[in-house]
């Protein structure tokens, strides 16, 4: 089933309706049609087939090769989707253990080179093996067809000779050392050359001197590595979709369970609806729910999703930050849009049409609740902060425009309501909490969402632009996610599907209809 090639057509939908309802009306009847199609027989594609085989144990061979391949995979999906991706030099934490344990193998090393160039005569073995090491990194810099850098750099960093030299006391490491340098500098990009002109500079002794050739190296690694992803970007997303998909099938095939808490995500959704079915059914209506429907109220409860009641889809793993982003974002905007409605309503014509004041009122409560995503952040308390605030900047502004201030009472009042909204029953919460749900869901209907991502509702004018780079956001992660993992949830949902009991409000059936006919297809 081919979940990318959706075609619902969107109509618009009450304040009343649940968000699996809308979806519902924006799905047309095509995907009926392809529910038939598609679920009535097996995927052929050899990426559409989760494993169904009794759960076995794994070897830690098969362990580590999952964990290769996921590794494989997120570093692959990141380059692909994350333009600014860029690779840094690895950085052990601080006062970390690792750190002082590789600090002092580092130090033991320079230690020993200073030693041996100070002894009298000077030993050149752990410079010989600096040289060696710099020659084959220098080396692989080098373009296949740089031919002839290649033989100069392997002339004059010839380890046979430099010990010759060595051993009739003529070799030149400070000369050697110069040389590396202006080989670096010819090979380095542009954001290096101010490390290049401070290593030529450098007045240092010969040790301090590798030292630091050795952590500008390090800084052109990163910039090669960088420069040849963003060279092979544009044909890694060419086949973005078809090698996520291929990579994550070799995880299944390692590990069985791999789609476990994808199936309860799915299941979570498919129960949602078949809900709507049993009521709709006793209404005497006939309906039931179609994988495109499925999915769409599946993807809506990402915005929401809680890790810590419910396991993240695998198929998500490679977009938890991005997901984590945007609903913090999300929530951020909801509270702020809250505390605006509240602010407006209460005081009313004193303040109406003043645009820089409300800009000012957005600003602030939303510097104040910028650690929304913060695990130890307490709503609570900021809202009082936020109360306090929105008290001052408002007295200021209705002064200025000789307007008696706000009396006691109204602070207090003002500041009741707006502290109200960090529950979740509050009814300025749910309003503004069920129109962003209405926007959402229109858009992840919708084949052609962007027509659609400025026509914010009704209550939501003040955070309009956020919202839709939200939406943009979150709808390209739907889109791309539906487009790798397609025939995954279509096999998860055909089974779902296929494998439920009727709903107890269903008319009865003979044994033999009911083996030969699914409700899906039997409407």
């Amino acid at each position: 089933m081919p979940l990318n090639d959706e075609r619902p057509s969107s109509t618009s939908s009450s304040d009343g309706e649940s968000s699996s309802e809308r979806c519902d009306s924006a799905t047309s009847a095509s995907d009926m049609d392809c529910s038939r199609e598609s679920f009535t027989s097996e995927g052929s594609s050899k990426h559409c087939t989760p494993s169904s085989s009794p759960p076995k144990t794994l070897t830690l061979d098969e362990v580590m090769g999952s964990a290769r391949d996921l590794s494989n995979l997120s570093l692959f999906h990141e380059i692909v989707v994350n333009r600014n991706f860029q690779l840094e030099p690895h950085r052990l934490p601080e006062d970390s253990l690792w750190k002082m344990v590789r600090d002092n193998v580092h130090k033991a090393f320079w230690d020993v080179l200073e030693s041996e160039l100070n002894d009298d005569p000077p030993e050149y073995q752990q410079a010989i093996r600096l040289l060696q090491e710099i020659r084959e990194i220098l080396l692989s810099f080098l373009n296949p067809g740089a031919n002839r850098m290649r033989s100069q750099i392997a002339e004059v960093l010839d380890i046979d000779l430099i010990r010759q030299q060595v051993d009739n006391e003529a070799v030149d490491i400070a000369g050697l050392a110069s040389y590396v340098i202006t080989v670096m500098g010819k090979l380095c990009a542009p954001v290096r050359d101010e490390e290049i002109k401070k290593l030529r500079e450098s007045t240092d002794n010969i040790v301090a001197l590798f030292r630091e050739i050795f952590r500008v190296l390090d800084l052109m690694k990163a910039d090669m590595v960088n420069f040849t992803i963003d060279n092979m970007r544009p044909v890694m997303q060419k086949q973005s979709i078809e090698y996520e998909r291929a990579k994550f099938q070799s995880i299944l095939d390692k590990t069985p369970g791999a789609l476990d808490n994808t199936t309860a995500w799915i299941k979570m959704s498919l129960e949602e609806l078949l809900t709507q079915e049993t009521s709709r059914r006793s209404k005497g209506q006939q309906w039931v729910p179609g994988p495109f429907q499925v999915l769409n109220v599946a993807f809506l409860r990402m915005l929401s999703w809680d890790s810590s009641k419910h396991p993240l889809p695998e198929t998500w793993m490679t977009d938890e930050t991005r997901l984590r982003e945007v609903q913090g974002q999300l929530r951020q905007c909801q509270a702020v849009n809250q505390v605006l409605l509240i602010i407006f309503s209460t005081i009313g014509g004193p303040i109406q049409g003043l645009s820089p004041l409300s800009e000012r009122l957005k600003r602030m409560t939303s510097v104040l609740l910028d650690d929304m995503h913060n695990p130890n952040f307490s709503l609570e308390e900021a809202l009082v902060g936020v109360s306090a605030q929105i008290c001052n900047e408002l007295n200021k502004s209705l002064a200025e425009r000789n307007y008696p201030t706000l009396t006691p009472a109204l602070q207090a009042t003002l500041t009741g309501q707006i502290c109200s909204i960090a529950h979740k029953d509050n009814p300025i919460r749910t309003l503004v909490e069920d129109r962003v749900q209405q926007y959402f869901t229109a858009l992840i209907c919708d084949p052609k969402p962007q027509a659609r991502l400025e026509q914010t509702p009704a209550g939501l004018y003040a955070i309009r632009t956020e919202l839709a780079s939200l939406a943009a956001k979150f709808v390209s992660l739907v889109h791309y996610n539906k487009a790798v993992y397609g025939p995954f949830y279509a096999d998860i949902i055909r089974k779902l599907m296929f494998n439920r009991s009727p709903p107890a409000a269903s008319p009865p059936q003979d044994s033999a209809q009911n083996s030969a006919q699914d409700p899906v297809t039997s409407n």
